[in-house]
């Protein structure tokens, strides 16, 4: 064989070869970086670095989203977590600052003359010693703010703004500085417990896949950030503009509003799915209504964030959580324990409104039960002219006739229904 037909042949081996040993290769992502992994035929693993062509703009927004949102956005978190998280980033921002310059006047009525950064330090000592009296004050509210977070944490940050505008106006009575100083701090450190006590039904309505901890995480780095650039905003505007005491109450005033809109419109996104004595009222009203059972994420733009205790005319006007002796006759217990023999809950009609008493073991369903029967009492009141007694008991007939599709749509539109959140509400035992 000469040396012709051997390259031949071995042109002919090639590829039967490269059959018998395909490379083996792979692409790894993490952090937006991506590796190609492959097996050498040496057996070794080699690794490179894909060239990454995203514009430079897109590089740093994706970094961004990685450091401060939960893995898998949008995907993993429920609807209005964006609107949530920027103006909870907002609200940080205008916090700190405000921080920085209240610190800063409470230490002028002090008679001392700290720089900006020295007002910084010791805003962080005196808002960590009112932790502790804050968290004594508060621990007998923790069952309301479980019924209400979002109320809460709008009220928190309402008492913050107030103990820091006694702090800003300090310097205008030094004379008064042990007295303001500790009204404002006191009531610092129960708005800094009640942030904290909602925190976590707050960031529980947007997890979606059982990331909860990601979503925690995630929401208090981006806390910290803006927590950090509002100090930075707080020492500036305490150098320059708000050196004055004019300029103080100005700003001050601006930093404040900011403030509280920013909670205001984040509590307006959380989509919180448990059972309170509003969202069942305003589920039951939505299904008179329409025939249709609002999402938690529909029905969060229809809360009343401020006095969620309001009666809503619409699903019978009740009031739940007063003592069974204020609300029953002696007369008419009897009778309502006839009609409702098998219920956790009794219902006493008044002149203004419906009274829903539950049992202690009364869950979300049984709230619904109730409420149903309620609205559709006072609808076929508004019609007829029969006896209490009567309308009860036709209103109770015709819940349980559609009981069982309502509640097949309250739970497949995402509502808990195992417990009935009604704060401090009363509850009996027979």
């Amino acid at each position: 064989m000469n040396f012709l037909e051997k390259v031949k042949l071995m042109k002919k081996e090639e590829p039967l070869m490269a059959k018998k040993n395909p490379e083996v290769y792979w692409f790894e992502t993490s952090d937006s970086v991506s590796h190609r992994f492959q097996f050498e035929s040496d057996g070794h693993l080699s690794m490179k670095v894909v060239d990454d062509a995203r514009p430079v703009p897109k590089k740093i927004v994706e970094s961004f989203l990685n450091k401060f949102f939960p893995s898998g956005y949008p995907y993993s978190v429920n609807e209005g977590y964006l609107r949530y998280t920027q103006f909870r980033a907002l609200q940080h921002l205008s916090s700190a600052a405000l921080s920085v310059l209240s610190t800063q006047s409470l230490l002028f009525a002090a008679g001392l003359r700290p720089t900006p950064a020295q007002a910084t330090v010791v805003s962080w000592i005196l808002k960590d010693g009112m932790q502790h009296m804050g968290k004594l004050i508060c621990s007998n509210l923790g069952a309301r703010m479980d019924s209400e977070p979002k109320r809460w944490r709008i009220l928190a940050d309402v008492l913050y703004d107030l103990g820091t505008g006694l702090e800003l106006v300090s310097p205008l009575c030094p004379h008064l500085f042990l007295e303001m100083a500790g009204l404002g701090n006191f009531a610092k450190g129960m708005a800094t417990v009640a942030a904290r006590a909602t925190r976590l039904p707050i960031y529980s309505s947007f997890a979606k896949e059982g990331n909860l901890s990601d979503i925690f995480a995630k929401g208090e780095a981006i806390s910290t950030l803006f927590n950090v650039a509002g100090i930075g905003i707080g020492i500036q505007l305490a150098s320059t503009i708000c050196s004055s005491m004019e300029g103080k109450l100005v700003v001050g005033s601006i930093l404040s509003v900011v403030h509280v809109y920013s909670v205001v419109e984040q509590m307006r996104g959380v989509p919180i799915n448990t059972l309170n004595p509003q969202r069942t009222a305003l589920i039951v009203a939505n299904f008179l209504k329409t025939g249709k059972v609002p999402s938690p994420p529909d029905l969060r733009y229809q809360e009343d964030l401020m006095f969620p205790e309001r009666p809503i005319q619409d699903a019978g006007n009740v009031k739940v959580g007063r003592a069974l002796h204020k609300t029953v006759k002696p007369s008419q217990l009897q009778k309502l324990k006839e009609v409702f023999v098998e219920e956790k809950f009794l219902l006493s009609h008044g002149k203004s409104w419906t009274d829903m008493v539950l049992e202690h073991d009364a869950t979300g369903e049984d709230a619904l039960r109730g409420w149903l029967v309620a609205a559709y009492a006072k609808s076929m009141t508004e019609i007829y002219n029969d006896h209490d007694d009567i309308i009860l008991q036709d209103a109770y007939d015709k819940m349980n006739d559609v009981f069982n599709p309502f509640l097949s749509q309250v739970q497949a539109k995402g509502w808990y229904t195992d417990r009935f959140l009604d704060g401090t509400g009363t509850r009996f035992a027979w």
